[in-house]
């Protein structure tokens, strides 16, 4: 029987197809011998560009028809089934483990990160000046310098005016000790109690039991030997912040740069709008607070000079210091002046209070609200409730930065948050 065509087609489309096969292949071989940079050696594997994707076996539920890519190690395997009841607790565990450990580490570097946020408040304080200087035509470097060399010049200053004082009182008072001690002995009530009770006897006898028992040098030795190590690490701790402040304050913009490139680019100019104002607010403060207590710090040395009370210099420092703690610090330095003024009369001390009853008005409804006016504007409950929020959380250093990030917050809820609110 002779075959139809549509029964046997193959031979003829065979015989067709293997000289075309075979010009094709010699096509091949010529172009490869004609680019030497392209040849690879025979028992070289195939390159990933010339290896077709590969439908592996199904390996579970769900994987069935998976398609892989056949790299020179062989076959990927299957995905990781993230619903395995293993996976999850095991990643469940894991989460909790590095949560744990991230809270002994931040506990850990408590110390240092808050001179590192201390550091960096300063430096956006500082940045604001140098900015000011920018707009009046000095160059961003000269107007550092001399930001930098005025927070110099204040540190030495300060040392300065604080340390011999200390030293001398410190001498005074050892030198009349014992006659301090003379004088309270032969007054008529020590006296008086020392006839009733044995004051005297009882005071020896504790001494020298104090004197010969080896405890008593151990418990001095420590003592004066904390107080070192307290001056020690106040002096490297204050060096430090003047250090990392200067650093900030020179790659401010990079660093701010950069936190912005973190956000995706279709909201990376409403966060650089937001952030530059958070920072002119936060640096606004610090330069407004510290403009406050300057006057208050000046002030009262004039004060205290003209009705002459000892160590006018030293207890102005200490008020302008204690006038940048938020609403507390001005009365604090005020009652600190106010007891050394008792020493010297009744009189002295009541000219103090008047001075300070008047100033304090003067400031709340003067010259705060002038100075403030231009930088931030926080409500006054708000303000209450950040600054006992940050001195319980940081204490004295957490008062002092969170009416700032008050300000920061505040900003972000009325052009973020409320918006949204708004439109939905």
């Amino acid at each position: 029987m002779t075959p139809t065509p549509s029964q046997d087609p193959a031979p003829d489309s065979r015989a067709s197809a293997a000289p075309a096969a075979e010009e094709s292949t010699s096509k091949d071989e010529e172009s490869t011998s004609k680019d030497p940079g392209t040849s690879r050696a025979p028992d070289s594997p195939p390159a990933a560009a010339d290896r077709p994707p590969v439908s592996s076996p199904p390996d579970g539920p769900g994987l069935s028809g998976t398609t892989y890519s056949v790299t020179r190690f062989g076959i990927p395997g299957a995905p990781v089934n993230r619903g395995h009841p293993f996976y999850i607790g095991f990643m469940g565990a894991l989460g909790v483990l590095l949560a744990w450990w991230l809270v002994n580490a931040i506990d850990r570097l408590s110390s240092v990160l808050t001179l590192l946020v201390t550091a960096l408040f300063l430096s956006l304080g500082l940045d604001s000046v140098v900015q000011r200087l920018q707009g009046l035509g000095l160059r961003r470097r000269w107007a550092m310098l001399a930001v930098v060399s005025g927070v110099l010049a204040v540190f030495v200053g300060f040392v300065s005016a604080v340390v011999p004082p200390l030293v001398d009182q410190a001498t005074d008072f050892s030198t009349s000790l014992p006659d301090l001690v003379d004088d309270l002995m032969n007054t008529d009530t020590v006296k008086k109690w020392d006839k009733e009770y044995g004051l005297f006897k009882n005071l020896n006898d504790q001494i020298q039991e104090k004197l010969t028992s080896g405890d008593t040098a151990m418990q001095v030795f420590g003592g004066v030997f904390g107080a070192g190590k307290a001056i020690v690490s106040s002096t490297f701790n204050a060096f430090t912040v003047l250090v990392l402040t200067v650093y900030f304050l020179g790659s401010m913009h990079k660093i701010t740069e950069s936190v912005y490139r973190m956000v995706p680019l279709s909201r990376r100019d409403r966060v650089r709008l937001l952030g530059d104002e958070i920072i002119r607010r936060i640096g606004g403060y610090i330069i407004g607070q510290l403009a406050v207590a300057t006057i208050n710090g000046v002030c009262t040395f004039f004060l205290l000079t003209a009705i002459g009370v000892d160590y006018p210099l030293v207890l102005a420092i200490i008020v302008g210091l204690l006038g940048l703690i938020p609403l507390v610090g001005a009365t604090l330095g005020a009652a600190v002046v106010l007891l050394v003024a008792l020493f010297d009369s009744w009189q002295i001390a009541l000219v103090v209070l008047v001075y300070y009853v008047i100033y304090q008005q003067v400031e709340n409804y003067i010259i705060s609200p002038r100075i403030m006016a231009r930088t931030v504007a926080v409500p006054g409950a708000i303000a209450v409730v950040a600054a006992l929020a940050g001195g319980t959380l940081m204490g004295v250093l957490g008062a002092l930065l969170a009416i700032p990030v008050a300000a920061g917050i505040l900003l972000i809820v009325e052009e973020v948050f409320m918006p949204r609110q708004e439109r939905s």
